[in-house]
């Protein structure tokens, strides 16, 4: 591995708090948000969005909560390009260290049929809007263009052009709906890059609708984005948004392909969405990468029987670096290797016909979904095999 001093360093900016807490069934209370705001700065994050104070005595008062409690990230707020959305985020959260995010109307369909207004009259909120954030003392100025994914050139530069010369610094695209594909979105990514002096930062914000917001973010930081806007366990709007944990995995084993890295604490991180997954009352999924029951586990017999050998077989990521552990489960996949390794550590003495027969009460006659903890099996044949005061196989005895 190179050294990662010479890498470009990716600035994390999480937003399960707000994108995150907006989606059905997620909504948290604001001592939960701040809870869930330290957890996800001791990460290593750089932002934290604390929410949408405009929208809610709730996130009002979590935004207060956290940019009060934050010792090392930065916070940020969502607004409207609205004076009022501008003014409540300032008086929730202050001025220091407070990076106001407001987000600018980007497509034709969304002008018509949600906003109602011109792209002139779109552009010209921008403008105001940027102005007033910075005439409040906001030295940290985000503009989201949402739905940039399905806007054009002469809108997006109008957009971003006027949003800059406001004194905003930082241009966030957004690919709101999630229909976009890496290629296409690296694209728009450069575009923008190549419109703004580098001092102005380039984020994404990507949704999961296609199952891509993870390889469109990339796409985005290999088009020169400079951010990536993330949820813990990719929670957010319909399918979710790009997982923190997934990007921090890629770019910490990718990080000589990519020469980027972040800063993420990735032993942390189940933990932290374990304390999420509870107070939002998520379902740990099965195969979630990182985050899934089983995404360190393994039935099938041909695994078992390498992984037992070198975890290397079967194993890229690594689950001690998540802070999680390896599982290997018995069921009717699994084969003889992982009994005969349960039997060795019980330093049992057993002739083939009797290992066959464990093989077929407790591994082979299993039904089709059943599965257990190797440790479970294994203390069940240890009671078996203790002090032979019966047959340890009545069928098989003569």
């Amino acid at each position: 591995m190179q050294d990662q001093s010479t890498f470009k360093r990716v600035r994390v900016f999480d937003t399960t708090l707000r994108d995150g807490e907006q989606a059905p069934a997620n909504g948290m209370s604001p001592e939960q948000k701040l809870e869930m705001a330290l957890s996800i700065e001791a990460l290593g994050v750089d932002c934290v969005e604390a929410g949408f104070p405009a929208s809610s005595p709730s996130d009002f008062e979590a935004t207060r909560r956290i940019s009060r409690s934050l010792t090392r990230a930065r916070f940020a707020t969502f607004s409207r390009t609205r004076r009022e959305d501008l003014d409540l985020a300032v008086e929730a959260g202050g001025t220091d260290n407070h990076e106001v995010q407001m987000v600018a109307t980007g497509s034709d369909i969304h002008l018509k049929y949600k906003r109602g207004v011109t792209r002139a009259e779109a552009v010209a909120e921008v403008s105001t809007a940027v102005a007033h954030a910075a005439s409040l003392g906001i030295t940290h100025i985000s503009v989201g263009i949402e739905d940039a994914s399905r806007s054009d050139d002469d809108l997006l530069k109008s957009l971003t052009e006027t949003a800059v010369s406001s004194g905003a610094t930082c241009i966030i695209l957004a690919d709101t709906t999630g229909c976009m594909v890496p290629q296409e979105y690296g694209e728009l990514i450069g575009k923008i890059r190549s419109w703004v002096p580098n001092s102005i930062r380039v984020s994404t914000h990507c949704h999961d609708d296609f199952g891509l917001s993870l390889a469109n973010a990339l796409a985005g930081l290999e088009f020169g984005a400079d951010e990536v806007q993330v949820t813990l366990g990719g929670i957010g709007e319909r399918a979710g948004n790009t997982p923190l944990e997934e990007l921090a995995a890629v770019l910490a084993y990718k990080s000589d392909f990519y020469q980027m890295h972040t800063e993420i604490q990735l032993s942390g991180m189940y933990e932290a969405y374990t304390v999420l997954r509870q107070m939002v009352s998520l379902a740990e999924p099965r195969n979630k990468p990182i985050f899934g029951t089983y995404a360190f586990g393994t039935v099938a017999g041909i695994h078992q029987q390498g992984i037992l050998s070198n975890p290397a077989t079967y194993e890229y990521v690594e689950p001690s670096v998540f802070g999680r552990e390896r599982s290997l489960l018995v069921g009717r996949h699994s084969g003889r290797s992982v009994l005969r390794h349960l039997l060795d550590g019980l330093d049992a003495r057993l002739t083939e016909a009797e290992v066959d027969e464990i093989y077929r009460r407790h591994i082979a006659e299993r039904a089709g979904s059943d599965c257990e903890d190797l440790a479970v099996l294994r203390r069940r044949l240890a009671a078996e095999l203790d002090g032979h005061k019966a047959p340890l196989m009545p069928d098989l005895a003569s």
